[in-house]
């Protein structure tokens, strides 16, 4: 004889509720787990943490600080502290200091001592091999995390954005990050195509830095190259250039010195690593079926990450592609919040979860 359908009702509610009973015992995350900066989504909260993923260690490897305290740290260490960033391009580079930064920061978002953390979502570059794939998760589960779910970063960009990655409409999404510029064409719940570059705002930095040591005899640090690339650096000319002073070392005296700089300079310095990015896009768009180059043309290409900011990026790869480009809003967090997006709703964006 079979079962009453209200008595099966009756218990998928009564499981509901249980459930929602004990949520008070659990903090689910999802987390961009970036070279630059960490976010941190928490369910019910919304996005609850943006700090530098770097950590500060003391001599015996015991992380001291975490995120912006560290980041103030960096650069200005004696030999008792150390300062460690520990992704690099995108991917974990020192297993043992990630596992300590993600504990360290899922501590600074837990609003209960007795919670602990049930589900947790990362995003992951889409060209990381296997075995990276699986230290981000081995560092989230001994980080604490009971299930561990990995997205790739611009299908978490493409639902941060809103757009519906379930319909077969293609739709190209370029997340430039800390350590990588992913590119991916996007169509019914999976990526078409995908070029992950281990280029991005990092190298950009680097470029500044070696620039100025090569053309001007001046050593500069990684936050006043990080300061010219955000306040001035741009990626074509600008209607009006601008100007800013920098501090650096001397390296024919030794001294410290200031110099002025424009905005030229700082576009000089960038421009190998921005045509290589450009390049990128234009061979991504070769290796894109002709169906969804249509979509392209109509809809066109979404930028994301924290380069998206870079001045004047938008309108290069609209002059390289003859495409419509759109920076989205709020490029910073497009990641995160379409990670959110899947810890919310982990039934529905189930196919592009592994």
């Amino acid at each position: 004889m079979s079962e009453p359908r209200g008595a099966n009702s009756s218990e998928k509610a009564k499981k509901q509720a249980q459930k929602g009973f004990f949520d008070f015992l659990y903090t689910d995350i999802a987390m961009d787990l970036g070279t630059a900066n960490t976010l941190i989504y928490s369910r019910g909260e919304g996005i609850v943490l943006n700090e530098p993923s770097i950590v500060a260690l003391n001599q015996q490897n015991v992380p001291v600080a975490t995120g912006h305290e560290a980041r103030l740290m960096h650069e200005k260490t004696h030999k008792k502290i150390r300062t460690v960033r520990p992704l690099r391009d995108g991917v974990i580079a020192d297993f043992e200091v990630a596992e300590q930064m993600i504990r360290g920061m899922i501590k600074k978002v837990k609003m209960k001592w007795y919670s602990t953390t049930r589900q947790m979502v990362i995003c992951v570059p889409s060209g990381i091999t296997e075995v990276e794939r699986r230290a981000v998760r081995d560092s989230a589960e001994h980080a604490g995390a009971k299930e561990v779910y990995l997205v790739d970063e611009p299908m978490a960009a493409a639902i941060g954005i809103g757009l519906d990655v379930h319909e077969p409409v293609g739709s190209m999404i370029v997340d430039i990050g800390g350590g990588t510029t992913e590119i991916a064409v996007i169509a019914l719940s999976g990526v078409v195509y995908a070029e992950s570059v281990r280029l991005g705002g990092d190298e950009l930095n680097d470029d500044i830095i070696n620039y100025f040591r090569r053309n001007h005899n001046l050593l500069i640090g990684e936050r006043t190259a990080e300061k010219i690339k955000c306040e001035i650096g741009s990626a074509a000319p600008l209607d009006e250039e601008l100007e800013m002073i920098t501090k650096g070392r001397d390296l024919v005296n030794g001294v410290p010195r200031t110099r002025h700089i424009t905005s030229k300079d700082a576009r000089e310095a960038i421009a190998e690593s921005v045509n290589t990015i450009v390049e990128s896009i234009t061979k991504s768009l070769e290796q894109t079926p002709p169906e969804l180059s249509a979509d392209i043309l109509d809809r066109g290409i979404m930028l994301t990450g924290g380069g998206a900011l870079l001045k004047n990026l938008d309108k290069l790869i609209m002059e390289t592609t003859d495409l419509p480009v759109h920076i989205a809003e709020d490029p910073l967090t497009a990641v995160v919040r379409g990670t959110g997006a899947i810890l919310e709703n982990l039934e529905y964006y189930r196919p592009v979860i592994s």
